[in-house]
């Protein structure tokens, strides 16, 4: 490795490499998913070769498929994987569950290693006594592109989508009547990075610290009142992302912005809707609101059989805490680093040339250090769908906000008392 040799790692954590193993010959299993995946199998090659008699098995999954098997094995201690990618949308019920190593205790000490990371994402990987399971790899800073020849045509400035959420809903107005243009794929997405800018300083998105659901807060009213003018104005083109219907949004100018994270760039330029290069442009969220969207984790499973621990506890920190390898991941597969000794690196000052040449970066690099801590809870991924249930509610048959955000209220009350 270039930043931190198999030494350094190894004296860092404590533990001292068998010789034995060399002749023994051990296979170390590893599960992902799409991406990250590859970013894996670019490393192996080197960490195997430093590591004699050790070979690496990597089973991938497709991101869904992937997240519930680990649900199973984690739970049920059957076909564990020695280390396990996990995506930021499911830390919360991993990191509560139980079936991840504490990488606190000895001989791991994981909290010497937070001032290494973007601090919102370190914390994110805490189980409930506060000790770190899992460590971060790549983050995704929100962020808000828009299609610039649209708003020209329209003289809408960028302020006009940037001042706040409402003048966000405003600016669309104006770009939907002189262009016909949508302003989003689906009110759903705005909901979404709208009550993640929402959380309060190491809250919680769904729950507050004392376990308590807050989805009937002044924030979840503002975004799903928004969602609902988006609707009624006409202004989502009512397409979910990932589908054919978004992606042809996109390649043909009938979606004026996408609200994703960092990474959103580098798949529009790469796959998604490549034919647009030059036209778009990126920003900070509305009223300077800083939230993240997605990223990954490497963590251990805590009943995978000790004798390998040290192993995978090895390559789980050649995937984090080496610079050169998280600079390559984020040039290759657009993983924006969460190590901060690879956000200095004179790569972040280059222009896009799928933004036009902005030097979007370095305000994802703002961004990045700007979003607050956030306590993620074992419910999120079933508060999610509860709430995006009663926003289809709003939206399809016109239930009033205050009941459907009372109703989900009550769901999530006793799913929290469990």
């Amino acid at each position: 490795m270039s930043q931190l040799s198999r030494r350094q790692l190894l004296a860092g954590s404590a533990l001292a490499w068998p010789a034995a193993y060399a002749a023994a010959g051990v296979q170390l299993t590893v599960t992902a998913y799409p991406n990250v995946d590859q970013i894996i199998r670019a490393v192996l090659p080197r960490w195997e070769s430093q590591h004699p008699g050790v070979t690496v098995r990597l089973v991938s999954r497709q991101y869904a498929d992937h997240h519930t098997a680990m649900t199973t094995a984690l739970s049920t201690s059957g076909h564990l994987p020695d280390l396990v990618a996990l995506e930021t949308t499911y830390m919360g019920g991993f990191a509560l569950g139980g079936g991840l190593l504490d990488l606190s205790q000895q001989p791991f000490n994981a909290d010497r290693l937070e001032s290494e990371f973007t601090g919102f994402a370190f914390s994110l990987a805490r189980n409930r006594e506060g000790r770190q399971v899992a460590i971060p790899a790549d983050i995704g800073p929100g962020t808000l592109l828009y299609r610039h020849d649209l708003l020209a045509k329209a003289g809408v400035p960028e302020a006009s989508l940037t001042d706040s959420w409402a003048s966000y809903v405003a600016a669309g107005r104006e770009i939907k009547k002189a262009t016909g243009a949508y302003l989003i794929s689906h009110a759903r997405t705005l909901k979404d990075i709208m009550v993640r800018c929402s959380v309060p300083a190491d809250g919680g998105q769904y729950f507050d610290a004392q376990n308590r659901p807050r989805v009937t807060e002044p924030a979840f009213v503002q975004a799903f009142e928004l969602a609902r003018k988006v609707r009624r104005d006409g202004l989502d083109a009512q397409a979910v992302n990932w589908t054919p219907d978004w992606a042809e949004g996109l390649k043909r100018g009938r979606l004026a912005t996408e609200l994703s994270g960092a990474w959103m760039a580098g798949q529009m330029a790469n796959w998604v809707c490549p034919n647009t290069k030059d036209l778009w442009r990126v920003a900070h969220l509305p009223e300077q609101s800083f939230a993240f969207y997605g990223g990954t984790y490497y963590a251990l499973p805590r009943r995978a059989h000790p004798m390998r621990r040290e192993l995978a506890w090895s390559l789980l920190q050649a995937l984090t805490r080496d610079r050169h390898v998280q600079l390559q991941a984020f040039k290759q597969e657009d993983a924006f680093p969460a190590l901060r000794a690879a956000q200095d690196d004179p790569f972040f000052a280059e222009p896009l040339p799928f933004l036009n040449g902005q030097r979007a970066r370095l305000l994802w690099r703002e961004a990045a250090q700007r979003i607050p801590a956030l306590r993620m809870h074992r419910q999120h991924k079933f508060a999610d769908e509860v709430t995006n249930s009663e926003l289809d509610n709003v939206l399809e048959f016109n239930k009033p906000i205050e009941q459907a955000l009372a109703d989900a209220q009550r769901v999530l009350e006793v799913r929290a008392a469990r």
